[in-house]
């Protein structure tokens, strides 16, 4: 009889605010069932047994950058979904500012056809949104289309949009979620400036918090939190960087019942603005990674559920492009392999507690996007799963980085846990080092009116 179940057993299961021990059965590409304790296997079924492994959903990156089309030689679909299955990562969502960039429907179909011929995991891009392109925003299709993305301070791409004209429709029209970058192009410029008259064109990097600054965030959110407020329209602040930003923020009620929701990133978590001293450009990210007392504050942001979402803005570049002084390095660093072993990390730091983690990880991206049948071990939901081993110490070295640009701000890390196995769509598509390429991912779709 051909197998076509999967019974994983002896799990420890951490799912919907619970941690137990159970099952989890696996039909084609669903999940049949799952419960506490153990189940007999059926005849036709295969069995896993994940004795002293933690069962998770896969983790939904609600923000990448995977480079495809047009900077292939950094990053793409193929090269960078590999590295996410093995990180644990079973959906993304990919922003706009490839070459060309995504601000066309036809444009962003052309992406859903690269995704579906190479991607790993399950996929979703973003529409961008320029100066002119309203009347695209205004024709995506809810269901399949996670969003638009709009830079309010200019990133890589140069997808700014600085007419307050455009950004009022913007919020008014738009059928999807706003994902909002928020950085104030003034300040920027003004503190950019001061730098230069300051340290010429050889600025330290350790000034970019300073350039990029607190101000800069805050002053970006609070308009796109107003215009929100205004039109009541679903916002989403992307990439969350300072302590301020989060008094921006309403923690009074459900997550399903929130319009304005905000991520933050692993790297924000993880690092402070003293880790410019070694780390140099490797660290320069857009929006700034800020000081400890920031650090701290999102932390506690995610426990106070004013923070919704922990994703990775992953934007890798070439070794060479990164070591370059202030001005000619590009911002972005990869994270998507390495973010699920950076949190289980701050877990066992006990910064996170691991139901909180899964919530921020799994769970909040499908309830923020509305996904469908995706985020949560449910019987009939999309079977989506990893398995973490939390006592597998791994250094990450060149040799076990799978992205395309070859290195990782995490490199010389040792991390206490390792993801084991990915199942995407019910397929076993990472297994201890070994990647399945032959199922690729399917097109995410969303549950909205």
């Amino acid at each position: 009889m051909e197998i076509n179940d999967i019974l994983i057993r002896n799990a420890t299961i951490v799912n919907e605010g619970r941690e137990f021990s159970g099952y989890v059965l696996i039909s084609g590409q669903l999940i049949k069932a799952i419960g506490e304790g153990d189940i007999e296997p059926g005849a036709n079924c295969s069995v896993v047994d994940a004795s002293g492994l933690l069962l998770l959903p896969g983790v939904i990156d609600c923000h990448v950058h995977f480079r495809e089309p047009g900077v292939t030689h950094k990053a793409d679909l193929s090269t960078e979904s590999r590295a996410a299955v093995a990180g644990g990562v079973t959906s993304f969502f990919e922003m706009p500012n490839t070459q060309p960039q995504t601000v066309t429907l036809e444009l962003l179909e052309q992406k859903m056809v690269l995704a579906a011929e190479k991607s790993l995991a399950n996929f979703s891009f973003f529409l961008g949104a320029s100066n002119d392109n309203i009347e695209e925003i205004v024709k995506a299709d809810p269901h399949t289309v996670c969003g638009v993305k709009v830079f309010f301070g200019a990133s890589t791409g140069n997808m700014l949009v600085d007419k307050m004209s455009t950004l009022e429709e913007i919020f008014k029209r738009s059928p999807i979620p706003v994902a909002a970058h928020c950085e104030d192009e003034a300040v920027i410029r003004s503190n950019t400036d001061f730098m230069r008259l300051k340290y010429g064109e050889n600025i330290p990097v350790e000034m970019h918090p300073q350039i990029r600054s607190s101000e800069a965030c805050f002053s970006s959110g609070e308009l796109a939190v107003t215009l929100a407020r205004k039109y009541n329209t679903r916002l989403h602040i992307t990439h969350m960087s300072t302590a301020a930003e989060l008094g921006l923020l309403d923690n009074t009620l459900p997550l399903d019942q929130k319009r304005i929701t905000a991520e933050v990133c692993t790297h924000y978590l993880w690092f402070c603005d003293e880790d410019y001293a070694w780390l140099g450009t490797k660290l320069k990210v857009n929006p700034a990674i800020k000081t400890a007392s920031d650090r701290a504050a999102l932390m506690q942001g995610l426990l106070d559920n004013k923070a919704d979402i922990i994703a990775t803005d992953h934007a890798p570049h070439l070794e060479e492009e990164k070591a370059n002084t202030y001005f000619k390095a590009p911002s972005g660093t990869p994270l998507v392999q390495h973010s699920l072993p950076a949190m289980l990390q701050i877990v066992k730091q006990g910064k996170l507690d691991l139901v909180t983690m899964v919530e921020k990880m799994c769970h909040a991206p499908a309830v923020c996007y509305k996904i469908e049948n995706r985020g949560f071990i449910r019987p009939g939901y999309f079977a989506d799963l990893v398995l973490v081993n939390p006592n597998h110490k791994y250094t990450v070295d060149k040799g076990n980085i799978l992205y395309k640009c070859g290195w990782s701000v995490f490199e010389g890390e040792t991390f206490d846990a390792q993801v084991e196995k990915t199942f995407v769509n019910g397929h076993l598509v990472f297994d201890k080092g070994t990647i399945n390429d032959k199922v690729k991912g399917l097109r995410l779709t969303f549950d909205r009116n």
